[in-house]
């Protein structure tokens, strides 16, 4: 008989919201090659400029949210694909409840286009397990590797 892989599995009720101001994360899962993140934002939350170095996929739960540069509002129930090499301004209309699956890093830039910063699976699960300390929240073992 084929021996299948098990599969890895967490449920949302293990893993801890946190708050950093208007957003709200609770990350389900790290490796070196990305993340896989659930965000709640409050309306007019705004990320700064970045670019993706590997492709995201998304899932707007609630609310409605959009690109600055694109116009576009992603509302409930919308799916959306970037391709690696996206460059843009998350911008949050309404409070939003939506899922990010991020191939490699993010890039932040600042006015002028320069790197001001670099969001990759270490610095998201350092800055979600800070939160945790700072909310009082103990640190989640159910994150997927």
């Amino acid at each position: 008989m084929l021996q299948q892989p098990l599969v890895g599995h967490v449920n949302e009720a293990d893993i801890p919201w946190v708050w950093a101001g208007d957003v709200g994360l609770q990350l389900l899962r790290v490796s070196p090659s990305g993340f896989v993140l659930r965000n709640r934002f409050k309306a007019g939350f705004s990320l700064p400029t970045h670019k993706h170095t590997g492709a995201v996929n998304a899932y707007t739960f609630s609310g409605g949210w959009y690109y600055a540069e694109q116009g576009i509002h992603y509302t409930a129930g919308t799916f959306i694909h970037e391709p690696a090499g996206s460059v843009h301004t998350l911008t949050v209309a309404e409070d939003s409840d939506v899922l990010f699956i991020v191939e490699g890093a993010f890039i932040d830039l600042d006015a002028d286009g320069n790197v001001a910063g670099v969001v990759d699976s270490k610095t998201i699960q350092d800055a979600y397990f800070a939160l945790c300390d700072v909310a009082g929240v103990a640190r989640p073992t159910g994150i997927l590797e």
